[in-house]
């Protein structure tokens, strides 16, 4: 993919995407693609500082409160501007229409930035009924309270969560101890000045540099005091001891003792599974886990990750995203603290090794009751044709799920550097949307236009005892077809924050015989025969 030296204006870049938006129809999945009204920018000059390839995340969450999904996007800075405080590219926030269009809402709602951002992650963390924001960059963090009347309040000082200065790519928000309080958990790079950024490349063809040639960082866990401030409790939880270069952060409880895991995707080292050990430790079982390394026993360029179950068995299992070459892993939950390697077997090393991958999620896109995996594509060099038989500009794939365990591969049109995405029904028609960034061009929102989709069922939790975003809860839903599983999240792929609505595909079945819902809290509540194709919103019982 080419990073151009001049960036097209936003408004060029709109008026020519608008003219190529189509209607994407392979096999039976189908988008539309709609850019929004920005330009992601990353300040690239032609000296390939590792930044520019990372950028940008992006969140979609609903902040006015109306009911509708809205979309925030991170952007970057230009070199000159990053040596400089409060400088950069303008971070954007379009409110959803309600019909099909969004409009800029960030002047009004204060949330511009500064700085050269990376990832975004949404949540509720002071409990009031509005989401908030926290954004990482190159060169500090910045948490944004929502207000609850289309503002948004920089609290970052007050809340102590900026960080020490160093890069941090992305962020989480999940309950570690379930007191009722979100946590924050932010991931760090690499060890990266300007000023003496290493050069790399073949004679001539100047490339970014592996990942490989800087020192990793440790992660930051932020712990929720409930007054508006964050006390760091990295090194006594055991966060701190474990440097990697982290990337995608998921959230899951992979041998279901009711207590929050943290599966971190680290670029070119071995990936982290934290077993949460109660009171406020956690341990890397990765390695026992058989989740730190592919197949073949390598580290590789780990990106995106989800953690869930994705084969309807009631264990989260965990997929994520690599360069080409490396294949996606997809590590199947066994049982007993250990996973199985089911890349090969599922079909997906085969599909994903001519791909780059970086934000990815496991979601139901055309609602038969089994979980597709959506990867936002594109390599990380912008010359990968100088060194490679691979090409730059890649597509967005699906892997959709067949009843076998194997998996198909849709590529979706548009060629791009894909980087971050996020999940939401935008318009409210029962399917799973997406929402891509692309370096140096308009983000997209990729509406589903799947036909002869199945029937749904969109549950929104509301915590009392637990968090009020419900965040960590597990839904577990019975129909005449089976049993599936899923659980409450917004920390999804890479630098991404989805929807925290959860979704249900359900086939033929018009009506969920069961659905079980077990808070973080410990509180168990059920609801039966309940009609699908509609979203349910259900408060947390006081027992």
């Amino acid at each position: 993919m080419r990073v151009f030296a001049r960036t097209v204006s936003a408004i060029a870049a709109l008026c020519l995407a608008t003219l190529l938006a189509m209607a994407v129809a392979t096999g039976s999945i189908a988008f539309e693609a709609m850019p929004l009204p920005m330009v992601v920018r990353n300040g690239a000059t032609g000296d390939k500082h590792l930044v520019e390839t990372m950028i940008a995340g992006v969140a979609a969450f609903d902040f006015d409160g109306d009911g509708w999904t809205d979309i925030f996007v991170a952007n970057g800075a230009s070199f000159p501007e990053l040596k400089k405080t409060g400088a950069g590219y303008s971070n954007r926030l379009f409110h959803n229409n309600h019909d099909r269009t969004f409009t800029d809402a960030t002047e009004r709602a204060g949330l511009a930035g500064e700085g050269y951002s990376m990832g975004v992650a949404a949540g509720d963390f002071d409990n009031d009924g509005h989401v908030d924001l926290f954004v990482t960059g190159v060169r500090g963090n910045h948490l944004y309270r929502n207000r609850g009347d289309g503002t948004f309040e920089d609290v970052t000082a007050t809340a102590g969560v900026g960080g020490d200065g160093e890069w941090s790519a992305a962020a989480g928000w999940f309950d570690y101890d379930n007191d009722g309080r979100l946590d924050l958990l932010v991931m760090r790079y690499v060890q990266w000045n300007l000023e003496s950024d290493t050069v790399c490349g073949p004679p001539g063809h100047r490339q970014y540099c592996n990942p490989r040639h800087y020192k990793p960082l440790s992660n930051i866990l932020y712990h929720n005091l409930g007054n508006g401030r964050f006390e760091d409790v990295s090194r006594r939880s055991g966060i701190a001891t474990l440097s990697g270069k982290g990337m995608g952060a998921a959230f899951g409880d992979y041998d279901g003792d009711g207590r929050t895991d943290i599966f971190v995707a680290n670029d070119t080292m071995p990936n982290f599974l934290l077993h949460n050990e109660s009171e406020g430790k956690f341990r890397d079982v990765a390695v026992d886990a058989g989740v730190a390394y592919n197949e073949n026993g390598s580290a590789i360029s780990s990106m995106g990750a989800d953690f869930r179950d994705y084969d309807n068995d009631g264990r989260d299992d965990i997929f994520l995203t690599a360069l080409p070459d490396e294949t996606f892993p997809l590590f199947r939950n066994l049982g007993g603290g250990h996973f199985a390697d089911a890349t090969y077997a599922s079909g997906i090393a085969k599909l994903s090794v001519p791909w780059g991958g970086w934000s990815t999620g496991m979601f139901d896109l055309d609602n038969d009751g089994r979980k597709d995996l959506f990867v936002a594509g594109g390599h990380v060099m912008d010359n990968a044709e100088a060194s490679s038989a691979r090409a730059s500009r890649q597509p967005n794939l699906v892997f959709r799920s067949g009843p076998n365990g194997k998996f198909t591969a849709v590529e979706l049109d548009g060629k791009a550097l894909h980087r971050g995405a996020a999940f939401a029904d935008f318009d409210h028609d029962g399917k799973v949307d997406v929402v891509v960034t692309r370096l140096n061009e308009a983000p997209l929102v990729l509406w589903n236009r799947t036909s002869g989709t199945g029937h749904w069922l969109d549950l929104q939790l509301v915590g009392h005892a637990s968090n009020r975003d419900g965040i960590g809860a597990r839904i577990t839903i019975q129909t005449s077809a089976g049993r599936q599983w899923n659980r409450v999240t917004t920390s999804v792929g890479y630098g991404g924050s989805s929807d925290r609505v959860v979704h249900f595909g359900l086939g033929n079945d018009a009506v969920v015989e069961r659905i079980d819902i077990a808070w973080p809290s410990g509180v168990k509540q059920s609801l039966s025969r309940v009609p699908a194709d509609q979203l349910m919103r259900i408060a947390e019982s006081a027992h």
